[in-house]
Formats: structure tokens, C-alpha cells, sequence
């Protein structure tokens, strides 16, 4: 815990470890910039705000307890940690085993599905919050950045929403990106290739999940 610091150097502090940990390649990443390849702009976005809603649960849960029971609880952090690994392996293995199966057909550009942005968000959000590792990031960081006299519960979602505004300017740059490209990542080749690494990065975060003992 900072002592003798204000709140908004705390918060500045903050922003500065969950901005590099934003930018850092990892699962989130993957998953948007798939989804602007392979579904678009729209797409793309509600499934950057479905994991950003996700990171703000857990971010008020740390703040309220709730991941640090988690995390203290050797069955609950299991069952949570087994569930995100069976959900991201076969969300992976589909994305490869579609990938094969379009080889040599020709793709049509995508069109919107009815409730595509609501299951996108879903995709999101489930992804985040089956992973109990962002709930052990903010029981291990938040205590660090809490200055005294001044509400835990409060300061904690706070910190977790300028962690969730970092993303989500993150992610708007990552789609804008892809949008740009569009021409160029709008081809069948692209597509599933794109669906073949993205899968091979879900299934290699699955069993690393899987495997983790904490």
C-alpha cells in the first residue's frame, strides 16, 4: 500500500503498470484482432467492450474480496482455472478445425447475423472472466496502489476503470488498424490463416492455464 501518496499520483502510477500490461500480446489481443479481420469493425468492438466489462468485474471484485477469496481457495481457483481451459480449448480447436474445412471454398464477406454484436460481447466477456488469472493480477497490484484514508472499495474500481479506458483505446487503435487494412485482410487465405493462429494462441493459453499450478 502507498503511503504519503495522493490519489492521482497513485492512479498515475497505476496507469503506467496497466498500460504495459495492456500492450503486452496476449489472449485479448488475439481475440480483436480477429474479429476485426474476420467479422469487422462492429464486431470487433463489442467483443473488445465484452472483455473490457469482464476486466471491470474483476477489477471490483478485487476491490470488494471477492477474487482474493478466489485466489486463497485451492478448489475454487481449480474449477475456474479447468473451466477457462476447456472453454478456450474449444473455442480454439473450432477456430482451426473451421479454418481446414473453408480450405479451397470460396468465403463470402461476412454479414451481420442477428445478435452478432450481443453473442460477440458474450464471447468477450466469458473469455475474461473464465480466466482467474486477471483476478490474481488485481489481488497481487491493487494493494500496491490504495492510499491510506481513503475507500479500498472505491479507489479499487476506480483504478480498474482506468485499467478498462486503456484497453478499450488499445483495442479502438488495434480495430481502426485492421479496418485500414481491410482490403488486404478481407481474402479467404487471410481469414484462415487468421483463424489458425488465433485458435493456436487459444489452445496454447488453454493448456498453459491448464498446467499453471496457481
Amino acid at each position: 500500500m502507498i503511503r504519503g501518496v495522493t490519489v492521482v499520483a497513485a492512479v498515475a502510477s497505476f496507469a503506467v503498470v496497466a498500460g504495459l500490461l495492456t500492450i503486452t500480446p496476449g489472449l485479448d489481443t488475439a481475440l480483436v484482432l480477429r474479429s476485426a479481420v474476420a467479422r469487422g469493425r462492429r464486431y470487433a468492438a463489442a467483443t473488445a467492450l465484452g472483455i473490457s466489462t469482464g476486466a471491470l468485474v474483476w477489477g471490483a471484485g478485487a476491490a470488494a474480496g471477492v477474487s482474493a477469496l478466489i485466489t486463497a481457495s485451492h478448489l475454487a481457483y481449480l474449477v475456474l482455472r479447468i473451466a477457462g481451459a476447456i472453454y478456450l480449448a474449444q473455442l480454439g480447436i473450432r477456430m482451426i478445425w473451421s479454418s481446414f474445412r473453408r480450405r479451397g471454398a470460396v468465403v463470402a464477406p461476412a454479414t451481420p447475423v442477428p445478435d452478432s454484436a450481443r453473442l460477440a460481447w458474450l464471447k468477450g466477456l466469458t473469455t475474461n472472466l473464465l480466466n482467474p488469472k486477471i483476478g490474481a493480477f488485481y489481488v497481487a497490484v491493487l494493494p500496491q496502489f490504495l492510499p491510506p484514508h481513503v475507500s479500498h472499495l472505491a479507489m479499487g474500481v476506480l483504478l480498474a476503470v482506468v485499467h478498462d479506458a486503456e484497453g478499450l483505446l488499445w483495442f479502438a487503435a488495434l480495430i481502426a488498424a485492421a479496418s485500414a487494412f481491410r482490403r488486404v485482410l478481407d481474402r479467404p487465405a487471410v481469414h484462415r490463416w487468421t483463424d489458425r493462429i488465433t485458435g493456436t494462441v487459444l489452445v496454447g493459453f488453454a493448456a498453459k492455464l491448464a498446467t499453471s499450478p496457481r
